[in-house]
């Protein structure tokens, strides 16, 4: 099952899929892009994202949106989230596409992957006045590996507080989209799939199942949860229905708020109407729970 989440991260098709043209909201709208911008060094990697900003400032603070690449936690980067934060932008809202350290050769394994996304909400907020951000404000985009760390985003205190800089600034996010995100690690999957899994997580599952619990978005829903819309593809290969439908349950049932917006595409959402579907139910999501007025 996941193994294939990381196999075809190796390919084009695994990037996040871009809005259509069509489903921009406001094309008249210039947008601001700053590249490469450093938000944390941890162990020697210096860690970068993206922001993308309406060009006119207006007098009140903007929403903001951290944006979480796919790439099964070991390829792709913030550039492949560029048609998003462009359209989001472009509705309004304050974008930030952020690179996190992947997975070689057992280096950078779990849970550093969610330590950097944390680190990067946190930033954001430290930064809010100067990006023009309401730090109450911020939601959390991920496609694939990135849906993944989108949703413990909505569900996670910070895990890793050792920088003093960002000690006093939390790391959850106000609303999360989930877009063909894995949900349990715990399910029955082939034997490269566990090999890949237990290196991945540092453990293995019958002698360390807590890890794979941990990393598993099912296993922390509580009530105080952030708002969720959940997008998935009805013909999706790499990773099974069934884990956001497990998702859903698991939200609906402890009482949060969650959207499940089924699409008949494939992982990455091929066709222009998938793609439109996802960017327009998006935007409607964030406008709804991070209060931006239609």
């Amino acid at each position: 099952m996941l193994l294939a989440v990381r196999c075809t991260a190796q390919k084009p098709e695994g990037a996040a899929p871009p809005p259509t043209q069509d489903s921009t909201a406001r094309p008249e709208v210039t947008v601001s892009v700053e590249d490469d911008v450093p938000y944390a060094s941890v162990n020697g990697t210096e860690l970068r994202l993206d922001i993308y900003a309406p060009a006119e400032r207006g007098r009140e603070a903007r929403p903001a949106v951290v944006l979480i690449h796919g790439g099964g936690w070991t390829s792709f980067d913030k550039g492949t989230m560029r048609g998003m934060g462009d359209f989001l932008a472009r509705a309004g809202f304050v974008a930030f596409s952020v690179d996190y350290r992947l997975f070689h050769d057992g280096q950078n394994r779990w849970p550093a992957q969610l330590d950097d996304v944390q680190r990067a909400v946190r930033w954001v907020r430290s930064n809010a006045a100067r990006y023009g951000v309401d730090p109450e404000r911020i939601g959390a985009f991920g496609h694939s590996a990135g849906g993944q760390l989108a949703a413990l985003l909505g569900m996670e205190n910070t895990r890793d507080n050792s920088d003093r800089a960002l000690a006093s600034y939390s790391s959850r996010v106000e609303a999360v989209v989930d877009v063909s995100g894995p949900s349990d690690f715990t399910t029955e999957r082939d034997p490269d799939g566990e090999t890949f899994l237990r290196n991945f997580l540092g453990a293995d599952r019958a002698k360390d199942p807590a890890i794979w619990r941990q990393a598993s978005p099912v296993f922390q829903v509580e009530k105080s949860d952030a708002p969720f819309l959940i997008v998935h593809g009805t013909q999706d290969r790499n990773v099974p229905i069934g884990q956001a439908q497990e998702l859903v349950d698991k939200l609906g049932a402890a009482g949060v708020p969650v959207t499940f917006v089924k699409l008949e595409d494939v992982h990455t959402f091929r066709t222009p109407e998938a793609r439109r579907a996802l960017a327009m139910n998006t935007l409607a999501f964030f406008r709804r729970y991070l209060a931006v007025p239609n």
